[in-house]
């Protein structure tokens, strides 16, 4: 249901997204420069082209815009949907994704994106082995636990997994697609999609009725590396989609990891050259929440420390509930602390970040910790 838009507040955004030559970048300045659609659609010729990027032609077709029956027809099939649409001056806008060049101007969503400050996307092939299968579901459950949002694409393989071991852990996952929200593709995800709805959400910049063209998809590898602080790509072959994201995740300043595979395989070959070309080395986790720690423990909002999904303690590992034991009142260094448990100190800062994440830990400066209190 559209209870987020009168048609007069939505309207102005679809004919100004509608014009000739108006793309993200410039529908990002003139927003920047305008605050709104309807000021940029009432502003005189001159004042238009004061915004960089608007010539003289494209000011005279801004003017020229009207409203048309194409418009119309979306407006309609966005009145009778199931879903919402969010703009660049929502306040529930997802806030990384508003940093990238090319934001969409509006996005529509189907189920609650919620908070979206601790998303990791995780793409890889379409035709996955079954090793990256493993691998992805592995990972997808730990990051889940510790309260990241996974995000994906909705493709068949390493996608699929993604999303269906988040929900399976009980966590929140993002599909973007490379289609309108009335047409997901593949087909038979329509189902996973439907389950997604319910514990995150389905996000496309696309019309409605949008079809699953090939060019839709590199546009959507931006907003699914966009909406994340890092991405994972665990298979991909030299030449493949998941690579066209790590490359976006790079040029949004965003973090970029891999997982190895068989020397032997094809279906590896990308992900070693992402190594080789300075991607970090995945082998499991901790290694991703070790690296994003710094930016996960500030939301980029409010500044204030995360509130990510709560996870049951009766879910912690043997290892998690000898690293609380080993915790008391009192700070200790995380050296001393890895020594005392026989743990590498790397593997011991992602167990901590988890532990922090769900409030039963917590990290001071120094690289000390301590422990806030008995879980039971």
């Amino acid at each position: 249901m559209l209870w987020r838009f009168s048609m007069e507040t939505l309207l102005p955004w679809l004919i100004l997204k509608s014009v000739p030559g108006i793309g993200n970048v410039l529908f990002k300045r003139l927003i920047e420069y305008f605050q709104t659609p309807a000021r940029v659609l009432g502003a005189p010729a001159e004042t238009l082209v004061l915004v960089d990027g608007i010539s003289d032609r494209l000011a005279r077709l801004i003017l020229r815009q009207k409203l048309t029956d194409q418009i119309k027809q979306e407006l309609d099939a966005i009145c009778k949907a199931q879903c919402r649409i969010v703009t660049l001056t929502d306040l529930d806008y997802p806030p990384l994704l508003k940093e990238i060049p090319d934001p969409p101007p509006y996005v529509y969503i189907h189920g609650d994106h919620g908070d979206t400050n601790h998303c990791i996307a995780v793409v890889g092939s379409r035709n996955a082995t079954p090793y990256g299968i493993t691998v992805t579901r592995q990972l997808c459950r730990d990051f889940s636990k510790a309260g990241l949002v996974v995000v994906s694409g909705l493709a068949r393989g390493i996608d699929t997994a993604a999303h269906e071991s988040a929900l399976t852990e009980g966590g929140r996952t993002l599909a973007v697609l490379g289609s309108g929200l009335a047409r997901i593709y593949p087909r038979e995800n329509q189902s996973l999609a439907e389950r997604i709805s319910n514990n995150g959400a389905i996000i496309s910049e696309l019309p409605l009725q949008a079809e699953p063209e090939a060019h839709h998809f590199p546009a959507r590898n931006r907003i699914i590396s966009g909406l994340c602080l890092g991405t994972i790509v665990v298979e991909a072959a030299r030449k493949s989609g998941a690579l066209i994201t790590a490359r976006l995740a790079l040029e949004q300043n965003r973090e970029v990891f891999a997982v190895p595979g068989s020397i032997s395989s094809s279906k590896s070959g990308g992900t070693h050259a992402l190594i080789k070309q300075g991607a970090k080395l995945v082998e499991c986790a901790e290694d991703v929440m070790e690296e994003l720690a710094p930016m996960m423990k500030r939301s980029p909002v409010s500044g204030e420390a995360p509130h990510p999904q709560a996870t049951p303690y009766g879910g912690l590992s043997m290892e998690e509930k000898r690293v609380i034991a080993a915790l008391g009142a009192y700070p200790i260094h995380i050296d001393e602390l890895a020594r005392t448990l026989c743990l590498p100190v790397g593997k011991l800062s992602g167990t901590l970040l988890k532990l922090e994440l769900m409030k039963i830990v917590r990290q001071t400066s120094g690289n000390f910790c301590l422990s806030m209190g008995n879980p039971g």
